[in-house]
């Protein structure tokens, strides 16, 4: 019984982790590899809490999206991100979320270890 809970423990982790890595791979790629643009500030539907982000892509194409990140500043514009293949993946700036997804990563490491740990000290 130990054993299976430290396989489940380990491959939580190992979830955790590869949920982490792919959000700060997706961060890096849209950041480093996208086009930049000044999305327009709008506000949120009725019932929702986050703003609407218009913005037109360098091909002439009006996007509006829902942000993907809450953000309190009524501001008229931010500057943002996009993948040119698929404008609503978005990264604005300021807003990157880089330090959930590391959060991700070290608590998927730290269930890896405790996994590991338990299968070790029932083996013995």
């Amino acid at each position: 019984m130990e054993l299976v809970f430290a396989a489940v423990t380990a491959m939580g982790g190992l979830v955790a982790v590869l949920a982490g890595a792919y959000g700060l791979w997706q961060t890096g790629r849209i950041s480093g590899s996208g086009y930049c643009a000044i999305a327009l500030v709008k506000p949120p539907p009725l019932g929702a809490q986050r703003p609407l982000l218009e913005f037109e892509t360098l091909d002439g194409r009006i996007i509006e999206i829902v942000s993907p990140v809450p953000f309190a500043d009524d501001s008229g514009g931010v500057r943002l991100w996009y993948d040119p293949g698929s404008p609503s993946d978005v990264v604005v700036d300021g807003h990157q979320r880089t330090g959930v997804d590391r959060g991700f990563v070290a608590v998927g490491l730290t269930l890896i270890a405790i996994g590991l740990g338990l299968a070790l000290s029932t083996a013995i």
